[in-house]
């Protein structure tokens, strides 16, 4: 079996994270998915973590099975936490604010992913950073676009910019497809 990775001290200030954030079910407290998200910037901030930049909250077809639209955001923050000791933090606020277990791709109630983070790659049986599959999902990349376009992915070395780029570009239609007249 594979060592876990190991980390030095976190810099002075701590390490900066880009979190994306997910919602598209009321909360009984909070309300609708898109308060969800601000409810839950709030809550990290409550828990020491510094919240530097909140991208506007931006509406997406659900992914898979679920029928309803989500809220979807990002933030970047400041933790002196390591990767997984975050992602447990993140983890247990899904659960404080009622997400469950379940069917991968069904409604929930908030979805918190570390995406990046400033100390490179962290690789183990329970988190991947990058998030492996944030490069191709624009309801992640449109809201890391307003707080961190310029943040390099330490794998591609591509900026934020250039992956959301890449991912909406248009292209043209396959050849044999257009109407004939």
């Amino acid at each position: 079996m594979a060592a876990l990775p190991r980390i030095s001290e976190p810099p002075p200030g701590g390490w900066r994270y880009l979190i994306a954030l997910g919602s598209n079910m009321r909360h009984p407290q909070f309300g609708a998915p898109e308060r969800v998200l601000g409810a839950a910037v709030a809550t990290l901030a409550a828990q020491g973590v510094v919240i530097e930049r909140v991208a506007p909250v931006m509406r997406s077809a659900p992914v898979g099975p679920s029928w309803r639209r989500y809220a979807n955001g990002a933030a970047v923050v400041r933790s002196d936490l390591a990767p997984p000791d975050l992602l447990a933090m993140l983890k247990h606020i899904e659960q404080v604010f009622g997400r469950r277990r379940g069917r991968r791709w069904g409604s929930r109630v908030i979805d918190l992913d570390i995406v990046l983070w400033d100390g490179g790659i962290w690789r183990s049986h329970k988190l991947c950073v990058p998030h492996i599959a944030y490069r191709s999902r624009d309801f992640v990349l449109r809201p890391a676009l307003a707080v961190a376009a310029d943040w390099r992915d330490p794998i591609t070395q591509c900026t934020i910019r250039h992956h959301h780029s890449r991912l909406t570009r248009r292209r043209p239609a396959p050849r044999g497809t257009r109407p004939s007249a």
